[in-house]
């Protein structure tokens, strides 16, 4: 597609030479490494709305855009519209004339959903796409590339602390497991090396889930129809209901699923021990405070 005049006009090729960086060198965790970023970004574009703006703003550091279209929840939205952040519209094809027009200084986003637009981002302005799937790496990145090492360290240091005071508590015996409830059926998240970050949470606290959701592959979610729920046979239950972006539809949509007659055959179910999570954490994950929901669930909903 051909750029518009306005974008062809104010492009400017931006070289990120290590050899002539006169701000910071990142060499890992990033795509095209490494790269040359300023020591202190001040107007910084993020293409991830859930996971990058969430961990930006832990790190009390200012965003000037955001492709608010695609941002988890309604609170999101109304913290994005106060804090002033543009939109450039969706996450996963952000508008290059709105970034152009905003003349940022960084742009952060992720390398699986950004890596074909890397070449056109970087003739705007030094961009990092990180290659991280370990969120609490990808938190320590965003640290390094905008100098909040010392705050994101001390965060995650009391979030380690806590998590091990809760592993020695998880009984060693218990399984667990977790489930999204969508419009379109039922995903799976599972606890492997590809494990998305609430749940890499839960195994970083002991908590083991059962054979089905499990893998040492590089899958991350499985798509159980009613008939397979029945492999979800954890002493515990924890279902996340998400009707889309909207969560008006939430309650309506769990009040479908409990009802159905397959639902409350599951072990877990049928045993009292199922419990629904919100969303927030479980699907829009954003940092250390959604981490710690997560801790705030096992201790809720788990520990003895």
């Amino acid at each position: 597609m051909r750029l518009t005049a306005l974008l062809v006009s104010v492009f400017v090729t931006f070289s990120q030479s290590v050899a002539a960086c006169d701000g910071r060198v990142i060499s890992d965790g990033v795509y095209d490494a490494p790269l040359c970023t300023p020591t202190e970004p001040a107007r910084i574009v993020v293409l991830d709305p859930q996971m990058a703006l969430g961990m930006l703003w832990e790190l009390d550091v200012p965003v000037l855009g955001a492709p608010l279209v695609s941002l988890p929840d309604a609170d999101a939205g109304t913290r994005a519209r106060k804090a002033g952040i543009a939109d450039i519209g969706h996450a996963q094809q952000p508008s290059l004339e709105r970034i152009v027009a905003l003349r940022p200084d960084l742009i952060i986003g992720d390398a699986y959903t950004h890596e074909s637009l890397y070449p056109s981002l970087t003739r705007i302005a030094p961009t990092v796409l990180s290659t991280h799937q370990d969120w609490k790496a990808h938190f320590m990145l965003l640290a390094e590339v905008t100098g909040r090492r010392e705050p994101a360290a001390a965060m995650l240091k009391a979030y380690e602390t806590r998590v091990a005071d809760i592993r020695e508590q998880v009984p060693e015996d218990l399984t667990v497991s977790v489930l999204r409830v969508s419009p379109n059926g039922f995903q799976v998240y599972l606890d492997g090396p590809r494990a998305y970050a609430p749940y890499a949470v839960l195994a970083e606290a002991g908590i083991r889930r059962p054979a089905y959701e499990t893998t040492q592959g590089p899958d991350f979610r499985k798509r159980p129809g009613w008939e397979e729920l029945t492999a979800l046979d954890g002493d515990i239950l924890l279902y996340v209901v998400a009707n889309g972006y909207d969560p008006q539809g939430d309650d309506a949509l769990a009040a479908k699923v409990e009802a159905n007659p397959l639902w409350q055959m599951l072990p877990a179910v049928a045993a009292g021990r199922a419990w629904r999570v919100q969303r927030s954490q479980w699907m829009g994950f954003r940092g250390v405070a959604s981490a710690h929901a997560v801790l705030d669930d096992i201790e809720r909903f788990i520990l003895p």
